[in-house]
């Protein structure tokens, strides 16, 4: 897995570094996570890894589209590292879990707007709010 992301991050100009790579590998193995578990993933291979280079890392490949950040209403920003789609996510009011959900229907349908104000449209975002199965059996047990 190192090779495609070393292709990756070569694919757009950016360095190949033991950060970006382990950045790559943590979100590749968790997606949806805060910068905090970022860096304790992170840290967990590589101790000596600083909070501003997690932080820099996560900024350089989300500016090169590498990662994608998601910040739903009312919660820290998250990052994935599935991008070049535009799924959607669906989040627990109760315990904060996201999972990725596909366009409804068709071709990103949620790219036609019903008025876009003359604006070209590129992406949508969608987010689906209420409580995972792990929560919701834990109220009904209650």
């Amino acid at each position: 897995m190192t090779s495609d992301f070393e292709t990756q991050l070569r694919a757009v100009s950016l360095r190949v570094t033991r950060p970006r790579l382990a950045v790559l590998a943590a979100l590749w193995d968790h997606p949806h996570v805060d910068t905090d578990t970022v860096i304790a993933l992170v840290r967990a291979d590589q101790p000596t890894v600083s909070h501003q280079a997690v932080y820099d890392v996560l900024r350089a490949l989300t500016d090169a589209g590498l990662v994608r950040r998601i910040q739903p209403a009312g919660a820290v920003a998250r990052y994935e590292s599935r991008v070049g789609d535009n799924h959607h996510h669906v989040v627990c009011r109760s315990c904060g879990t996201i999972a990725d959900v596909e366009c409804a229907v068709g071709h990103a349908p949620c790219l036609t707007a019903s008025d876009d104000h003359g604006f070209v449209v590129d992406e949508a975002e969608v987010v689906y709010w209420g409580t995972c199965p792990g929560c919701a059996t834990a109220r009904t047990a209650q």
